[in-house]
C-alpha cells in the first residue's frame, strides 16, 4: 500500500501523536505525497499539517505538527521512495546486469535509472528518462547531490553507447543542472578503443567546465564476464592500456591540481592493480568521496592498518583466513603479513578466490559468490575464522550474489564465518575480538 508506514522511532514526535506501523500519509500542508521527495521537501518546514489514515479503521486523522526546522518527524516508509521506481530505458554495449547468467534472484536483473535512489542511496543516473519538468523538480527540490553516469560527452557516441536516441543531451542536462546549484558527481565507464584515448581527455574536459558543481569524476574500467553471447564487442584493459590510462589521466591531474587544487578525475584502484603502478598518496583522495566507485580503497585500507596497528593485542593467538579477490588480494596479504609480524602467535593467512561463476576477467572482491568461496577454500588449509569482506554481501542482508547465505558457508566448511568492512581498522578490531575465543564451528 503507498505511503504505509514501516517503522515508528521511538521518542519521536509521530510516537508521541499516535502514529502506528501501517497507517499511511496521505498528505502534508494540503500537497499529495507522490514520493520521498515530495515527503522530505514538506516536511522541512518547521510547522506542518500531516492528514494520516490510521490502519485499523481507515479513520483520517490531521496532526498539526510543531517542530524545529528540518526535525525529523521519526518515521519510515514501507516503501523506501514511496512509488515505483524509474527502470533504465538505455541498452548500454556494457551493461554488466546483462551479462549475468540466467536463474539468479530477480531483484539482481533490475536496472534503475532513478533520480530519487541517486540521491537517497547513491545509485547512478543517466538522465535519459528524464523530462524537463523532472530536471526542475530536482532543481527546485535542491536534490543535491546527484551521482550521474555519464561515460562521454560526445553526443553521438553517448547514443551509440547507451543505445538510446536520447541520451545525446547530456551537456545540456549537465548545464541545467549546474545553473540551478546542483552539486555532482559522475562516473565514466571506460571501454578500450570506444570512449578513452581521446575521447576521455575530451569528456573530461568538458565536465571540467562545470566545475565546481562537478566536484568529482570517476572513471571505471568495464566489467566483461563470461555471458556476453550476442552482446558488443568489448576488450578489457590489460597492463599496457591500464599504464596509457593512467599517464593520460595524471597529464590532466597535475593541471587541475595547479589550477583547483585536486585532481578532478581519479581512476579506480583497479587501473593502478592492472598496471602494476602504486597508488597516489591519501592527499590526492581528498576526503574518499568516491569510495563507491572503487577509487582510493586500497589507500584508505592501507593507512587504517598502519594508524591502527598499535591496537593489537600482543597477547592473543588464533588462526584467520582473509579471503579476497585478485585485485585486492596482494594489498589484503601485505596487511596480514603486518599483522602476523607485529604478533607471531597470530597465523594469518590470505586467498584469492578466482571468480569462476562470472568468469576470470571479474576480479573485485564485490562479485564473488559463495559457492566459489566454498569450492576454493576446500583446497586449501584455513584457520579457525574466515573473514570476508562486507561488500560480497547483498546490502543488510548475509547473501552472497548467487544466495549462499554466511551460514551455508559455516555448515560446508565447518568454520565460524566473520564480515568485515576491509576499511583498515575494523580489521584489527574483528582480531581482537576474536583471537583467542573457543570457536565451537572449526575445521576438522
Amino acid at each position: 500500500m503507498q505511503n504505509e508506514i514501516l517503522k515508528v522511532y521511538s521518542g519521536s514526535i509521530a510516537e508521541e501523536l499516535g502514529v502506528q506501523v501501517g497507517d499511511r500519509i496521505i498528505s502534508i500542508n494540503g500537497e499529495e505525497i507522490k514520493d520521498i521527495i515530495d515527503y522530505r521537501f514538506l516536511m522541512a518546514d518547521d510547522y506542518v499539517t500531516i492528514e494520516v489514515e490510521k490502519k485499523d479503521n481507515n479513520e483520517i486523522w490531521e496532526l498539526q505538527v510543531e517542530k524545529e526546522f528540518n526535525e525529523k518527524f521519526g518515521i519510515e516508509f514501507k516503501n523506501g521512495i514511496i512509488d515505483k521506481a524509474q527502470s533504465c530505458r538505455n541498452k548500454c554495449i556494457f551493461c554488466f546486469i546483462d551479462q549475468l547468467p540466467k536463474g539468479m534472484r530477480k531483484s539482481l536483473y533490475f536496472k534503475d535509472d532513478d533520480s530519487r535512489l541517486s540521491f537517497l542511496q547513491g545509485n547512478f543516473v543517466t538522465l535519459t528518462n528524464m523530462k524537463d519538468e523532472d530536471i526542475d523538480r530536482i532543481i527546485n527540490y535542491k536534490i543535491s547531490p546527484i551521482n550521474i553516469s555519464v561515460h562521454t560527452t560526445n553526443a553521438h557516441l553517448r547514443i551509440k553507447m547507451l543505445n538510446n536516441r536520447f541520451a545525446g543531451n547530456v551537456m545540456e542536462r549537465l548545464e541545467r543542472l549546474s545553473q540551478g546549484g546542483i552539486t555532482m558527481n559522475c562516473q565514466l565507464v571506460l571501454c578500450p578503443g570506444v570512449n578513452n584515448g581521446k575521447e576521455l581527455t575530451k569528456t573530461i574536459m568538458d565536465l571540467y567546465k562545470f566545475y565546481p558543481n562537478i566536484k568529482n569524476v570517476a572513471g571505471v574500467p568495464v566489467g566483461v564476464t563470461k555471458y556476453r553471447e550476442g552482446l558488443f564487442d568489448l576488450r578489457t584493459y590489460d597492463k599496457s592500456m591500464a599504464e596509457e590510462e593512467i599517464n593520460l589521466a595524471s597529464q590532466l591531474q597535475e593541471n587541475f591540481i595547479k589550477e583547483i587544487g585536486v585532481p578532478f578525475i581519479r581512476l579506480s584502484d583497479e587501473f593502478y592493480v592492472l598496471a602494476d603502478m602504486d597508488i597516489p598518496e591519501k592527499e590526492f583522495y581528498e576526503n574518499f568521496d568516491q569510495l563507491e566507485d572503487g577509487i582510493g580503497m586500497i589507500r584508505i585500507f592501507r593507512e587504517n592498518i598502519k594508524s591502527t596497528l598499535n591496537n593489537l593485542k600482543k597477547g592473543i593467538k588464533g588462526e584467520f583466513t582473509l579471503v579476497t579477490g585478485v585485485s585486492a588480494f596482494k594489498e589484503i596479504k601485505s596487511a596480514g603479513d603486518v599483522i602476523s609480524s607485529v604478533n607471531k602467535n597470530l597465523n594469518i593467512n590470505t586467498v584469492k578466490i578466482l571468480n569462476d561463476y562470472l568468469g576470470h576477467t571479474i576480479t573485485v572482491a564485490g562479485l564473488i559468490t559463495g559457492r566459489d568461496i566454498i569450492k576454493q577454500l576446500k583446497k586449501v588449509k584455513y584457520g579457525e575464522y574466515i573473514i570476508v569482506p562486507k561488500n560480497m554481501l547483498k546490502v543488510d542482508t548475509k547473501m552472497f550474489l548467487d544466495d549462499i547465505l554466511i551460514e551455508d558457508i559455516e555448515k560446508a566448511l565447518n568454520t565460524k564465518v566473520l564480515v568485515c568492512e576491509y576499511t583498515g581498522e575494523d580489521l584489527i578490531e574483528i582480531i581482537n575480538e576474536h583471537a583467542g575465543r573457543n570457536n565451537t564451528c572449526q575445521n576438522q
